[in-house]
């Protein structure tokens, strides 16, 4: 069985730190792009970004600098640390497993639909 389990998550002054996990199992890890992404209620989800087995890691421009993800492919886990966080930074992270290989073919970033596997996400609430 898949699984995605997020841990970290809570609440958070403005201008702190937090960071995030997600453990995954059932699935190969080093086959797969781990990805974090968060949803504000009303809004659409937003990918942060991602990282490869090999460390390889991507960010979508408005969390570069502010936001790191890193992976240790001998624990199956994935992490995202946050800094300097705001009360817009107020939603629901979400861990996501897209492959990496299409046939013989690595493809990074992946796009946002071929994520697979999805947490269950994890509330982090940034109080001003």
């Amino acid at each position: 069985e898949v699984q995605l389990v997020e841990s970290g998550g809570g609440l958070v002054q403005a201008g702190g730190s937090l960071g995030l996990s997600c453990s995954a199992s059932g699935f190969t890890f080093d086959a797969y792009i781990m990805a974090w992404f968060r949803q504000v209620p009303g809004k659409e989800r937003e990918e942060i970004g991602c990282v490869s087995s090999h460390g390889i890691t991507y960010y979508a421009e408005s969390w570069k600098g502010r936001f790191t993800i890193a992976s240790d492919a001998a624990r199956n886990t994935v992490y995202l640390q946050m800094n300097s966080l705001n009360a817009e930074d107020t939603a629901v992270y979400y861990c996501a497993a897209a492959p990496a290989y299409h046939g013989d073919m690595f493809r990074f970033p992946p796009a946002s639909d071929e994520y697979r596997f999805w947490g269950q996400g994890a509330q982090v609430t940034v109080s001003s």
